[in-house]
Formats: structure tokens, sequence, C-alpha cells
């Protein structure tokens, strides 16, 4: 990440946390820098193995709590896998995600078409709808490749 925005997004991480009267430690500062720098959504506990290299006497559960606060505040987004672990995304300008059922990586992806669909009107006489990601599930190349999976549309056709 780059100084410029690594230090916005700093600047920003302060704002949020005096917006919602949240202590700003040297943990929460450590933990915030080291998940904007992340690209792979890292779960908690990839996360506490990562800061307590910075804080050795850091405890996971300071590490998840904090993480869960920043998801409450709208710093983070939690990212939710079929019976895996939560992750987090610090990226939250509009995006989508493409979730590898095989080995369990999470890619950001950009799309106008996805962004502008639309909400059924049935659905909003129930619920308010703040924000709209779309998850695509299936297999990486890499996965695709493990499994001697040639033509990448082939699950979609077998589901036809």
């Amino acid at each position: 990440m780059q100084n410029d925005k690594l230090s916005d997004c700093l600047d920003q991480f302060i704002k949020h946390c005096k917006k919602f009267d949240l202590r700003i430690t040297p943990q929460r500062c450590a933990i915030y820098k080291k998940l904007i720098k992340e690209e792979n959504h890292p779960t908690a506990e990839e996360m506490f193995n990562i800061v307590r290299k910075e804080f050795p006497n850091i405890s996971y559960d300071t590490v998840n709590r904090t993480l869960l606060t920043f998801a409450e505040i709208g710093l983070v987004d939690v990212v939710s896998t079929k019976g895996g672990p939560r992750r987090f995304d610090p990226d939250m300008d509009k995006h989508h995600h493409f979730h590898c059922i095989h080995c369990g990586k999470i890619v950001d992806f950009y799309s106008d078409e996805f962004d502008n669909l639309g909400i059924p009107d049935y659905f909003q006489d129930d619920f308010t709808v703040y924000t709209k990601r779309v998850v695509l599930n299936g297999l990486c190349k890499k996965c695709r490749k493990k499994k001697g999976l040639k033509d990448r549309n082939i699950a979609i056709q077998n589901k036809k």
C-alpha cells in the first residue's frame, strides 16, 4: 500500500474511532495497520499471528474482539464463508468477491453491472438495504488445475 493511501486510511481510522468514542490504543492501531495491508481477507487467527510479532503479549481474544468492534462501527466488513472462520475485509469501497470453495481464497473484483443490480420491490417492503455485494463461489484457476478441470465453466454447465 502506498504511503499516501496508508496515511489517508489511518486518518479515517482515527476519525472513525473518535466518532464512536473508541479509544485509539497502540494495539488497535497496530491491528488496523496490519489489516489494511493484507489482501487475503484474513481471519482473526491470522491477524493475531501477524500482530503478536509486534505485541507479543496481545491475546487472541483482544485481536478478535477488536476486529469485531471494527466491523460494528463500519471500519471493516466481515466476510462469511461456508463452514469456515470469519474473514475480515478492510476495503470498504464498493466491490464483490469470488470465493474458491476448494482452497478458501477470496478475491475482490469490481463490476458496474453487479453494482447496478436492482433490489426487488417485494424485498424493499420488508427491508432497508444499505449495501450490496455479490459473492461468486467456484474454483480458482489453481484449484481447477489441481482437479484436472480444463473447462472453466464446467460447474455451471453441469448444473443446467
